[in-house]
């Protein structure tokens, strides 16, 4: 075989200006991979001929991490169980799983090309050596990972022999979670040990899917200042338009025929978008205060003197970044729950592959405006005024996340009014006893959580002239224990001018010219807004 080529630029953009490593450094660097594994894989991607390599190599690798994350029943959609795991049945994830494992073993055998017909000699051989000394000798020379086609021909010795052992279960009349569980564990394990294909790791990166197209966002992004925010703000775009590709994924699958395979695919988005999240509210805020307390730390008393101003900037600049990011967590959490719990049925109640598909096309439709509206919101935060157009290749992006904007503001306009509504009953002289009662408050503990997962960015991403007032009455709410008057009248005051605002905003987004014709479906924004309360609850 002639010597590969050395391996073209993946992304001309990566390597940006010396000072931002953040970006880079989760493309090239967030798998786990040797030095000289990395430069192999380019080197045999640029060489690979084959249609739609990056499309059918994004696939396999989704679909290995999905059936790792589809391991976890927390993965798999449908509300939450109450009964006892040993009880349930995982025989019809384990066909899901049996599907899935096929898809990849044809995948492999694609992109192994003419190695392919090495690997079914190997096979052969395995078969037909009869002393067991020279047989274990052949495996061992076989299992040898030295190049990416090593590692393909690797996986499909896994697949052809997990998918024959999965045969023979389904063939019982019932799969133990134990089972289920085991079989898969024993495919993420080959998984791990593999050198060049192993997309375990969470919140991992590859510059052969995940570079920024948009010259705006790398732009944006690359405008960061402050190491500790780069990295955040780059870690969530990148997750972010991660979780966009996993949706078109997730369609073109359904799309062919075969939406019980999806699931697999949605068992990642849900890890990766959980362990983001996660990611998010835990350490977004720490991260952030860190550096900036580094910065200070460094500066002698004369220096503070005289970048005074310019530090209480950035500060403030820092607390409106984590709230954004913040913003996302919780609302990202939010549309998951949605998605998982209330608009995909559970894989053992589904009665028909026509009836999955639908469901499945219906949360993806929602779910696709409510990603794209967070990136936008972001890029709002961050101080960029980017055009759909410009952040997305979709062309039916802009009207899809105007709907979804025009949605939003609806209902959250209506939980602001009740809000309102039942505050002003709070404050009812007769019911003033109920002030010292801490179930009469819950109202404002549960409006305060469906701010931070629709308010805060309706205020972010609309350019509301009150918002540092309205953020100063919830940040009291959050800080009192609701026994100073004051403190809420004004919040109540604030809301009741947000909520006007509100009202506004939903004619203008309506006459906007790509919801020219669109009428706004009310009964659908109702039905919405009823699983939202729900859901925070």
């Amino acid at each position: 075989m002639a010597a590969p080529r050395a391996p073209e630029p993946v992304d001309e953009a990566v390597s940006g200006p010396p000072s931002r490593e953040g970006y880079r450094a989760l493309l090239t660097g967030s798998r786990d991979m040797r030095r000289d594994h990395a430069i192999a894989r380019d080197a045999w991607f640029a060489n690979l001929a084959v249609e739609r390599k990056a499309d059918l190599l994004f696939e396999l690798e989704i679909l290995l991490k999905g059936l790792a994350c589809f391991v976890n029943p927390r993965n798999h959609p449908g509300p939450p169980r109450h009964t006892a795991i040993v009880a349930v049945d995982f025989k019809e994830p384990l066909r899901v799983a049996r599907g899935a494992i096929a898809r990849c073993s044809h995948i492999a055998r694609t992109l192994l090309g003419e190695d392919e017909r090495t690997f079914v000699f190997q096979r052969y051989l395995e078969h037909v050596i009869p002393e067991d000394t020279a047989r274990s000798r052949f495996v061992r020379a076989s299992a040898t990972q030295e190049t990416p086609e090593d590692s393909l021909a690797a996986l499909r010795h896994a697949f052809v022999h997990l998918t024959d052992v999965i045969d023979a279960l389904l063939r019982q009349e019932r799969v133990s979670f134990r089972t289920f569980y085991s079989v898969l564990s024993l495919l993420q394990r080959e998984v791990a040990r593999n050198s060049f294909f192993n997309p375990i790791r969470a919140l991992e990166f590859r510059p052969e899917f995940d570079r920024l197209k948009s010259p705006e966002v790398f732009a944006l992004v690359q405008s960061v200042s402050g190491e500790e925010a780069h990295r955040l703000v780059a870690l969530t775009l990148l997750s972010l338009f991660r979780v966009l590709r996993y949706i078109s994924l997730i369609d073109a699958i359904a799309r062919g025929g075969q939406p019980a395979r999806a699931l697999v695919v949605l068992a990642a988005l849900r890890s990766d978008t959980r362990a983001l999240t996660n990611h998010l509210r835990n350490h977004a805020g720490r991260l952030l205060g860190d550096g900036f307390e580094r910065e200070l730390f460094s500066m002698t008393a004369r220096g503070l003197t005289g970048r005074y101003e310019a530090m209480l900037a950035e500060g403030h600049r820092l607390l409106g970044i984590k709230g954004a990011l913040e913003g996302i967590a919780a609302k990202l959490r939010l549309e998951l729950r949605r998605t998982f719990e209330r608009e995909l049925p559970p894989i053992d109640t589904v009665p028909t592959r026509h009836e999955l598909e639908a469901r499945m096309r219906g949360a993806i439709e929602s779910l696709r405006p409510a990603v794209q509206g967070t990136i936008l919101f972001l890029c709002r935060a961050l101080g960029a005024r980017l055009d759909v157009h410009f952040v997305f290749d979709d062309l039916a992006a802009k009207r899809e996340v105007g709907e979804r904007l025009r949605r939003d503001v609806w209902m959250f306009a209506q939980i602001v009014r009740g809000f309102a509504a039942k505050a002003q009953a709070a404050r009812v002289p007769e019911k003033a006893d109920r002030w010292e009662s801490l179930e009469s408050f819950r109202f404002v503990q549960e409006f305060l959580a469906y701010f931070r997962a629709m308010g805060y960015p309706l205020l972010r991403a609309n350019d509301y002239p009150r918002f540092d007032q309205f953020i100063a009455a919830m940040a009291s709410l959050e800080e009192t224990d609701l026994l100073e008057p004051s403190r809420f009248e004004t919040a109540l005051r604030e809301c009741e001018a947000f909520y006007g605002f509100l009202v506004e905003l939903f004619e203008a987004i309506g006459k906007r010219e790509e919801l020219a014709g669109t009428p706004f479906d009310r009964k659908a924004a109702a039905e919405a807004l009823r699983l939202y309360l729900g859901d925070v609850r």
